[in-house]
């Protein structure tokens, strides 16, 4: 096999001929001025799949998430996320830098918040606190191992939200990954939600690209948002092109990613010294600790680089490793090899 195997993100895939071709013969025109018809079409597309009034091309998640918030919030108020959720600790504080928004943490499990969770950290309202005025989910969880919401749960806490005039955000980055998974269509989880997002160039292979979707009004207030964060594009049509490629094309193809995320795990769980537990893989990642190898994770990552398979460490002992459309089954049960040989050595 040439080259390493790349297992670090399902960000690091690269665009296929045919997706390339299809941005190669893009008709394109001004994004700012609403004349690309490329992107035009794909917000369409994105707020049909999604249920809702509209759709707004940003150039990636964070900028969907912070534009999102930004949007529904005022300086002083106070947004309730799970502990571990993206816009909280993966988009360099942009919730304090750019909104002015406190964050109310929440502990749930594998990142999945109870809507009992939520309701007990909603703020009274008084003066003597920023008012809750946002809660975001984020499916299907990052750091909480690829894990998908139920949505009995994303039911429950957007009924907690109504009844206390709270606004519900779905970081959706990877909800089609969920939807592959539990065989639902999105709107069997949007339907709950006051905005979404979905992300181009992870699992569905886009060089660039996410979706924010809600309401008209919503959507027009979020457009100049994105303007004044510099995410006004222009011949965008071109990332567009790519996009509605992905929907038409590298959908149901998920379900290949999650079989490979398993038949990772499985592996890996077969190594004495690896804690993991194949059962909570859900999706396209697999997270598992490294403390018993005798090594710290950033350690055995610089070992098994050397070895031909890259990963991240998220953690002093833990690893994540994530499988997508440019690694094969083959190449997975090879990485598995590639393992048992660096630690066999240790």
């Amino acid at each position: 096999m040439e080259g390493p195997i790349d297992l670090r993100s399902d960000t690091v895939t690269k665009p296929s001929p045919a997706m390339r071709q299809a941005m190669a013969n893009a008709e394109v025109g001004d994004d700012v001025a609403r004349e690309d018809p490329t992107v035009n079409r794909l917000e369409a597309l994105c707020a049909e799949l999604y249920g809702m009034e509209a759709s707004l091309i940003v150039p990636s998640g964070s900028m969907a998430n912070q534009v999102a918030i930004k949007t529904w919030t005022h300086p002083g108020d106070e947004l309730i996320v799970d502990m571990n959720a993206h816009c909280y600790n993966l988009e360099s504080a942009a919730i304090a830098a750019i909104s002015g928004v406190q964050v109310a943490p929440v502990e749930g499990k594998r990142g999945i918040m109870t809507p009992e969770q939520v309701e007990a950290r909603i703020r009274p309202r008084n003066i003597h606190h920023g008012p809750s005025t946002l809660i975001a989910i984020e499916n299907t969880h990052n750091r909480g191992g690829g894990s998908v919401y139920p949505v009995e749960n994303v039911a429950g806490i957007s009924e907690v939200a109504r009844r206390h005039g709270i606004r519900l955000h779905l970081d959706g980055a990877r909800l089609l990954n969920a939807c592959v998974e539990k065989r639902l269509r999105p709107t069997e989880y949007t339907r709950y939600c006051d905005s979404a997002t979905l992300c181009f160039s992870k699992g569905l292979g886009c060089p660039v690209g996410s979706i924010l979707a809600g309401p008209k009004d919503f959507i027009e207030q979020a457009r100049r948002w994105r303007k004044v964060f510099g995410g006004g594009m222009r011949q965008a049509g071109i990332l567009a092109a790519a996009a509605i490629y992905a929907l038409e094309h590298n959908v149901e193809r998920l379900a290949e990613d999650h079989a490979n995320a398993r038949l990772l795990a499985r592996g890996l769980a077969a190594i004495d010294t690896l804690d993991l537990s194949p059962d909570e893989v859900e999706t396209n990642m697999v997270f598992f600790e490294c403390r018993r190898t005798g090594m710290a994770a950033a350690e055995l990552k610089q070992r098994m680089a050397k070895a031909g398979v890259l990963m991240y460490d998220t953690a002093p002992h833990r690893i994540r490793l994530v499988t997508h459309l440019d690694v094969s089954r083959e190449q997975i049960l090879e990485a598995v090899a590639r393992f048992k040989q660096v630690l066999m050595s240790v």
